[in-house]
């Protein structure tokens, strides 16, 4: 049998139903790294401190050096009964380097220790998704500069709405992930207090230096309060929405790339490499990348919600119901990384047919707001306006014809200033140049929109 560190209290034996129902090693094991580091700056600092020898630090050190090794190799089993990636990693030390290993938990407790750890995976999960979001960005910079001029339907309610172009709307997608950078680019500055020192929730009873080992993991300073700090999954509940919004605009994406990769839309052709077939039909090229990150968005707010609900209702301080933080957040971290990586890649190959897209632009009563516009430009308030342009589309779509299948005549029975000039305003390309405003679909304003957004990515880059 495999002693537990607080075994010195019970007399019997833990039940094998309580081991399978409360271990948490099946998955916090994932936590190994962050768990190493923050024990290789604790022992650090209470040798310093003359708490623990400096000897045994430094053999303490040393053997968790090696262990993050061996278990970075997938060298190491991992125990259950030992219940967690804490005892797990203890047992281990003690088995190579004997007593010395019995320093280590010196002035800690596991709540400070996984309230660390939990802060530390984040902040590396951040980076990653930060990262990966960044390269996502580029790609989409780059696909909009090379269509830059591509005219398309712009869509309200899923129908045809005004032309717009291509290149403008993969930047509505740039603005959104950027936004999403920024979430998780900032967050580690959100929880810049290392926890590690506040014990089980009343702090240590030793002479530790907490700034020193704050400074060692990379935190700007130190929480506050020690009841708070062995309590607090702010941070994670902060990760797991940043995750889900991401993921929701990741599926937003997903599903216009659904749509358009389907015979009626025919806006994209979807790459071999980011596409799969049927085992029945064999004409099927499915874009089951995109619906898998539309499918998994679910998960993610799931996981959010998950964790909301278990604080909800927790008093001070730690409570065992925190264990069931570790599962959400990191499906949702694996979840949201995985799910970039995914879009870029499809986008980076996604062939736009952009013949088609510009044949849907031509859709002549798409123009119907660059009718309105022209008659308040000849001096009919815009109500007035919208009302004569809604009865020559009705009468459009009674014939079945467009703008330029109506006469002037024809048009001036709905408003007598129509002129014969109304014709060249009715093209996807002049309503596009109209919209020359801050923002605006214009070619000179998405120019501008895209220089600004490659100054960011390279501002970026550099760090």
């Amino acid at each position: 049998m495999t002693r537990k560190p607080w075994q010195g209290r019970f007399s019997d034996r833990t039940s094998g139903i309580l081991e399978r129902f409360s271990q948490s090693i099946s998955f916090d094991r994932e936590l190994f790294p962050q768990d190493i580091r923050g024990s290789i700056a604790h022992v650090g600092m209470l040798g310093k401190q003359g708490i623990i020898p400096e000897k045994d630090a430094a053999l303490i050190q040393e053997g968790l050096e090696k262990i993050l090794a061996d278990l970075k190799g997938g060298a190491l089993p991992w125990k259950e009964e030992l219940e967690d990636v804490h005892m797990n990693i203890e047992a281990l030390l003690a088995e190579r380097i004997g007593k010395a290993a019995g320093w280590l938990h010196t002035g800690r407790s596991r709540n400070d220790q996984v309230a660390l750890d939990l802060k530390l995976y984040i902040r590396d999960a951040c980076t990653s998704a930060a990262e990966g979001l960044r390269h996502f960005l580029e790609i989409l910079l780059k696909r909009a500069d090379e269509h830059f001029m591509v005219l398309m339907p712009g869509y309200t309610h899923t129908q045809r709405a005004q032309p717009v172009l291509l290149s403008h709307h993969l930047m509505a997608y740039f603005e959104m992930f950027r936004r999403d950078h920024g979430r998780f680019a900032s967050l580690p500055a959100n929880m810049d207090e290392c926890p590690l020192g506040s014990g089980a929730l009343a702090g240590a009873g030793f002479a530790i230096d907490r700034q020193m080992t704050a400074e060692a993991l990379g935190f700007h300073t130190v929480t506050r309060n020690s009841m708070d700090a062995v309590s607090d999954r702010d941070f994670a509940a902060q990760f797991l929405f940043n995750a889900a919004l991401c993921q929701i605009h990741l599926s937003r994406l997903a599903e216009e790339i659904v749509l358009w990769a389907t015979s009626e839309f025919g806006f994209v052709k979807l790459p071999d490499t980011f596409s799969t077939g049927s085992s029945m039909m064999p004409q099927k090229k499915n874009p089951d990348p995109a619906e898998l990150v539309r499918g998994k968005t679910g998960r993610t707010i799931g996981n959010l919600t998950s964790l909301l609900a278990t604080l909800k209702g927790l008093p001070m301080t730690y409570n065992r119901d925190l264990q069931e933080d570790k599962e959400p957040l990191f499906d949702s971290a694996g979840t949201v990384i995985g799910s970039v990586e995914v879009m870029a890649g499809l986008f980076a190959e996604l062939e736009f047919k952009t013949k088609r897209m510009e044949e849907a632009a031509g859709d002549p009563l798409m123009m119907a707001t660059d009718l309105a516009d022209y008659l308040v430009r000849k001096g009919l308030p815009f109500r007035e306006a919208h009302e004569a342009t809604g009865r020559l589309v009705a009468l459009c779509v009674e014939r079945e014809c467009g703008f330029e299948g109506l006469s002037i005549e024809e048009m001036k029975k709905s408003s007598d200033l129509v002129e014969g000039d109304v014709y060249g305003v009715l093209t996807p390309e002049a309503s596009v140049s109209r919209r020359d405003v801050p923002g605006g679909t214009a070619p000179g304003r998405v120019r501008s929109a895209m220089e600004e957004a490659r100054e960011w990515l390279d501002k970026m880059s550099r760090g």
